[in-house]
């Protein structure tokens, strides 16, 4: 399904507090990374029990030998992503920020079955088992944080097409 692109509106729409600038860092692959997502796992089905169906580390974070922002992505699949009230103290959060300053974790809640988690789970697979195609993710990730961005999720937007070509090499099909 193709998205639309991201202007100041609609960013300013799906953000709490509006765009903020932001530069990114990228570090080189760190082995602390999945002791990080398995410390935070716990955490999450303690807390959410059986609600939690699916917990997973996704993102640069999850695949070895990737450089990355050093925050560790995890994604929590719920059946009802929508009955906020059941695992939100903040309705209308479904991207969190959490963790330690020092140890942060981006959590994304979906359906265990949704579109996007099968894309997180596709590539992160396929980024784990073609080192040609880490690669190339890695050094378009390092030539967009040489610039200064509006705001975070421009930065995102721009990763698209690498993203896509990859997960086309993978097999996906957008639904």
């Amino acid at each position: 399904m193709a998205r639309e692109p991201l202007d100041e509106a609609r960013l300013a729409a799906m953000l709490v507090h509006g765009p903020r600038p932001a530069r990114v860092e990228i570090v080189d692959y760190h082995p602390e990374w999945p002791r990080r997502f398995a410390r935070r796992a716990a955490e999450l089905r303690e807390l959410l029990g059986e609600r939690a169906r699916l917990v997973e580390h996704i993102g640069s974070t999850s695949v070895p030998g990737l450089a990355a922002k050093p925050v560790v992505d995890i994604v929590v699949g719920i059946d009802d992503p929508d009955d906020e009230p059941a695992y939100l103290p903040e309705p209308g959060h479904r991207a969190l920020r959490a963790g330690e300053p020092d140890e942060p974790v981006n959590l994304h809640c979906y359906a265990p079955d949704d579109v996007e988690t099968r894309r997180y789970l596709v590539l992160r697979d396929h980024l784990r088992n073609h080192p040609d195609d880490r690669d190339r993710y890695a050094a378009v990730k390092r030539e967009l944080a040489r610039r200064e961005w509006a705001d975070m999720n421009y930065y995102a937007e721009a990763k698209g097409p690498v993203i896509r070509e990859i997960l086309g090499r993978a097999g996906w099909i957008e639904p």
